[in-house]
């Protein structure tokens, strides 16, 4: 698959993930299903979910480090800025030959365009927060956390 396909592959995602609502409980749900698949996965991962003004859930696997929990804040902040996904962003910038400081004059120390981060969207309030993870493959990242998102909105 190429980068176009997975680019459009992801923005399907993107649209068709939506809540109906996004409350604490709902955070606590998708943070205890991305962490059960970290444990069966052996996987050392860090999880964050917050919506725009506050943290709702967080978790480390052993083997993660601080490194995991700055990637999370950089991912977070691409999704806060674009509301896409951080991976399709960085595809986007890929696609396109540049970088984000370049692209939008953000810098790399607040700003990660890979994989990991998801918007948050919930129906007639659009995207309200993020689902972060850091710890595997960039593409790895994402498909795990569209994976959970998957089982909890069927």
């Amino acid at each position: 698959m190429g980068l176009k396909e997975d680019i459009d592959r992801i923005s399907q995602q993107e649209q068709a993930l939506v809540f109906s609502e996004f409350t604490e409980n709902t955070a606590f749900k998708l943070g205890t299903s991305l962490r059960r698949l970290a444990e069966n996965g052996a996987w050392s991962l860090t999880i964050d979910i917050r919506d725009f003004s506050r943290p709702l859930f967080y978790a480390a696997t052993p083997g993660t480090t601080p490194e995991n929990v700055d990637w999370m804040r950089r991912k977070f902040n691409v999704v806060k800025h674009f509301h896409k996904s951080s991976y399709r962003v960085g595809l986007e910038t890929r696609l396109k030959e540049t970088t984000l400081e370049a692209r939008s004059g953000l810098p790399v120390a607040d700003y990660a365009a890979h994989g990991g981060g998801f918007p948050l969207r919930v129906a007639g309030a659009g995207v309200i927060g993020c689902v972060t993870i850091s710890g595997l493959p960039q593409r790895q990242d994402h498909e795990t956390v569209v994976e959970a998102l998957c089982q909890m909105l069927d």
